[in-house]
């Protein structure tokens, strides 16, 4: 089974969780591979942080370009940098490539560019691309002020739209936040996905360290 990851904003650790998920499934015996089909903000050679990331989570030799079909060097809404690099971005090659990682993995992990509504070309965004893939989502919520309502409202997009939440991870990414505790609680009686991990917060991500808050056996019980 492969899941498609996405968050309640940007910065909320989608590649972490990303990477953790990854580590879990291969400590599982599993071949896994990870895939960031849209990235925008590249380095001197092309490359995004995030998918070299993924890169090397996965335990299955892919090119790049499988992992990764559009990348952009601004890091700006990836729309937006397709439309000034002249660039319309084609559902049908993302899915190439994600029908390429499946043929040589038991679990693909599909991290997607910021949250679920996040436009990807003039009438498609990524809830669209979710559907076109055929994954259950892992919704990722980053736990700092205002997460409930990002947290509940993505929930809501995703059952509107038709789509299966197949669980959901706290990331503590405000280590200051009041009342943490509660305020997951406060979601567990709102979603109806099963809570997969609480990851503390971590001053260097490290994905190995949140693959142990994870428990992958509870996917699959929605």
């Amino acid at each position: 089974m492969s899941y498609f990851v996405t968050g309640t904003d940007t910065g909320v650790g989608k590649t972490l969780i990303s990477c953790a998920l990854l580590h879990g499934f291969a400590a599982q015996g599993k071949r896994v591979a990870g895939m960031k089909p849209v990235a925008a903000g590249c380095d001197d050679d092309g490359q995004n942080e995030d998918v070299l990331q993924l890169r090397a989570a996965g335990n299955v030799v892919v090119g790049y370009g499988q992992i990764n079909p559009y990348c952009f060097v601004p890091a700006i809404a990836p729309h937006l940098a397709a439309q000034r690099a002249g660039v319309i971005m084609q559902f049908s090659r993302i899915a190439a490539s994600y029908h390429e990682l499946a043929a040589q993995a038991d679990v693909v992990i599909v991290e997607g560019a910021g949250g679920l509504l996040v436009p990807l070309n003039a009438q498609q965004d990524s809830a669209d691309l979710v559907e076109e893939l055929g994954l259950p989502v892992i919704l990722v919520v980053g736990m700092r002020l205002g997460c409930l309502n990002h947290a509940l409202l993505t929930v809501e997009a995703i059952e509107q739209r038709g789509l299966m939440l197949a669980g959901w991870v706290a990331n503590i990414v405000d280590p200051g936040m009041a009342m943490i505790e509660q305020n997951i609680a406060a979601l567990q009686q709102r979603i109806a996905a099963p809570l997969l991990g609480t990851v503390p917060y971590l001053p260097e991500a490290d994905a190995r360290v949140a693959a142990r808050q994870l428990h992958l056996e509870l996917l699959g019980q929605v």
